[in-house]
């Protein structure tokens, strides 16, 4: 059986490893545009920030590839899927025949159409490691960064670059940052956070137009800048998946076992959508836990095993100079909130059921308001009123404790 995965992050990890606990031989094929093995891109902004190194962000050992007998073929681009002939065309007019094949291909930077963008000399992205490189020589002490988007990525970037740099302005159309994830009090408890470092927000405006280093806001506003950074989003890279017949909406659709509508090729990770638990409704949940889960699964079914995940809920964790965040589910029920400081907690419950939360500041124990909504544990079958307060095992029945701490079955 000749395996093949197109990528190489988080879920063609998954997919290695998803092989090989049921197939030991079986050659695998890694194609990756990028020349590196594989590393967190998460990372990518503490190595700027000076917290991490090359070495520290390889998400596998030096020997993982050789470990579990891959063959990989780095800084090469797949061109396309031949379906009907099963191989893979790269772009150097070679192939690779497969007999099984994962399209792991991730995302990339969503550019929206800026009038006078083509003026502006330095303008970066921030999604991988040539990225961050790339950004990290064109600083210096006396740079002014202007950063498009005060999502995830932008303030990222931000905080890895912050120390490096004069001034940073982060502007964006919503009217705060964070609005995928976070409610207005904890997206006003983090930027007040934020801002303590000297980092400018204009919100609730966007780009009319660029005049090479001067940028001119819909409102009138004018900013002058020596770095632009772009980081308004991201778009799935579905484009191979879709040339080989894949059935695509805003990703490429999987099914719970990563099986996409094309016998023979799985896919995982950003590049796909599937169903959210919480919503019960198909979309795209690029995340790394979810991403290596679909990678894990695809691997074992590709090797004739048999696996499922639809557990798959939208979660982030991370922080900003030290304030910690954590976020899962969604925000649609019934709202338990408490504030004090610099911690902020949210529940949503409906139906009898933990449906989202948010942690700012403390966010000890966030793994049993996790596992709540994704084993969706109703709520009346433990003490809700005290996991509100203090999320612990006392709160569940002595049973469910055993099943968590792994000495019973359910």
């Amino acid at each position: 059986m000749k395996y093949v995965i197109i990528g190489n992050s988080t879920a063609a990890v998954g997919c290695i490893e998803g092989i090989r606990s049921a197939d030991k031989t079986g050659p695998i094929t890694v194609i990756s545009d990028e020349p590196y093995p594989v590393y967190s891109r998460p990372l990518i902004s503490y190595l700027l920030y000076g917290k991490t190194d090359e070495e520290r962000m390889k998400y596998r050992p030096d020997d993982f590839y050789e470990k579990n007998g891959v063959k990989t073929l780095f800084g090469v681009k797949a061109e396309k899927i031949d379906a009907s002939g099963k191989q893979v065309l790269l772009g150097s007019g070679e192939s690779v025949p497969y007999d099984k094949l994962l399209v792991a291909t991730g995302s990339r930077p969503f550019v929206p159409p800026m009038a006078g963008l083509e003026t502006v000399e330095k303008k970066f992205s921030f999604m991988k490691l040539d990225d961050a490189k790339e950004l990290g020589a064109a600083l210096t002490p006396e740079s002014r960064v202007l950063i498009i988007g005060a999502g995830l990525i932008g303030l990222k970037c931000a905080e890895g670059i912050r120390h490096l740099v004069k001034s940073i302005e982060v502007v964006d159309l919503a009217d705060r940052i964070l609005p995928s994830i976070l409610d207005e009090e904890g997206s006003a408890m983090v930027q007040k956070h934020i801002a303590v470092q000297d980092i400018s927000f204009t919100l609730g405006d966007s780009v009319a137009i660029f005049h090479g280093n001067e940028a001119t806001l819909k409102s009138g506003k004018k900013i002058s800048f020596d770095v632009l950074v772009v980081a308004v989003g991201v778009r799935p890279n579905t484009q191979i998946a879709a040339d080989a017949g894949c059935r695509v909406g805003r990703g490429v659709t999987i099914d719970s076992r990563s099986a996409t509508s094309v016998a023979d090729i799985y896919a995982a990770g950003d590049c796909c959508e599937c169903r959210d638990l919480t919503t019960g409704t198909d979309r795209i949940l690029a995340i790394l836990p979810n991403a290596y889960l679909q990678g894990e699964t695809a691997g074992i079914n590709m090797a004739g095993g048999e696996k499922s995940f639809d557990k798959a809920i939208p979660m982030n964790a991370i922080g900003f100079f030290g304030l910690h965040i954590i976020t899962a589910g969604n925000y649609d029920g019934e709202v338990w909130t408490e504030q004090s400081g610099d911690t902020y907690k949210k529940l949503v419950s409906k139906d009898g059921l933990l449906r989202g939360f948010i942690l700012i500041g403390d966010v000890a124990r966030a793994g049993i308001y996790t596992s709540l909504i994704r084993e969706q544990t109703p709520l009346d079958t433990i003490d809700y009123e005290l996991i509100k307060r203090k999320p612990q095992l006392m709160a569940f029945t002595m049973q469910q404790r055993a099943v968590k701490l792994g000495g019973a079955k359910q």
